[in-house]
């Protein structure tokens, strides 16, 4: 059986009685090449342990199990457990693991399944939940590496640069995690059904210690507040935040010690900027 072959997965999902949910965000991939380079880009071997988030029908999982040592598949639709047990039948080294992943704890769930090997993480995350599971993926603090298919709006806002559209407080967030870069498209047309959108597999190494010298709460705190209203100035924005703490002739102070313009907007600030402002503000 192909799982990227269209006939043989309608032949797959009509014998389980299978309906696509909506709600979901079920895509099924209908082109070969693509888990295939997905998990190349993984950089696996039999020393890793690789967590994937909804498997779907299987066809990353295979070339997951296929390069390394363990593969554990969390998958939420239930319908879709039947389908799994038979097309990774022949993989004794998957354990698919009925559940939401974002009410799994991650740590645990990594202890217990890949004891003495390297964990990483690959997946064809649904649409729907690719910055919350993202988020808890990079906090968990697991993996060596997270290599995904998302939105290209997503992997554009992950991997952006100050003083562009797509730079904002997610940016940010994963650049304070880990090393982003974009590493190829897949167009609509490689699922079942067609999404209305191009995806981009992206690549995310974390970091082993921080890249900027700062409080990370307050850091962030910072971050929320310059975004939050992107059409402000930076500092009408910190006044909407602190201005119980710092008068706005107070916080101009700060950019000016900072070396920033009363004009300047977030948007244009660096994660060293941020670090800086953080340090002023939290004192």
């Amino acid at each position: 059986m192909d799982l990227c072959n269209e006939k043989d997965i309608r032949a797959l999902l009509g014998r389980h009685g299978f309906r696509f949910s909506k709600s979901m965000g079920q895509n099924f991939l209908i082109q070969g090449w693509v888990p295939r380079d997905i998990a190349d880009s993984a950089g696996l071997d039999g020393d890793c342990g690789v967590l994937e988030i909804g498997p779907g029908i299987g066809p990353l999982t295979v070339e997951l199990a296929k390069r390394a040592g363990r593969v554990a598949a969390v998958e939420l639709d239930r319908s879709l457990l039947p389908i799994l047990e038979e097309t990774l039948s022949p993989y004794p080294n998957v354990t698919v693991i009925p559940g939401d992943i974002m009410k799994l704890s991650i740590p645990d769930l990594i202890s217990a399944q890949f004891e003495g090997l390297r964990p990483a993480a690959c997946a064809n995350l649904p649409y729907n939940i690719t910055t919350p599971v993202l988020t808890r993926l990079l906090e968990a603090g697991c993996f060596s590496s997270i290599t995904v298919m998302i939105q290209r709006e997503v992997a554009r806002r992950i991997c952006a640069d100050p003083g562009t559209a797509d730079y904002g407080a997610f940016s940010l967030f994963c650049q304070y995690h880990a090393r982003c870069a974009m590493l190829f498209d897949v167009p609509p047309d490689c699922f079942l059904p067609a999404p209305k959108v191009t995806s981009t597999v992206v690549r995310l190494v974390p970091l082993e210690t921080p890249p900027v010298d700062a409080e990370p709460q307050a850091l962030f705190a910072v971050i929320r507040a310059a975004f939050a209203q992107r059409r402000k100035t930076l500092l009408n924005a910190l006044s909407a935040a602190f201005g119980q703490r710092f008068s706005k002739e107070e916080l101009r102070d700060i950019l000016v010690q900072c070396g920033l313009p009363e004009t300047i907007r977030g948007e244009r600030l660096s994660l060293d900027d941020f670090a800086k402002l953080s340090r002023h503000i939290s004192m």
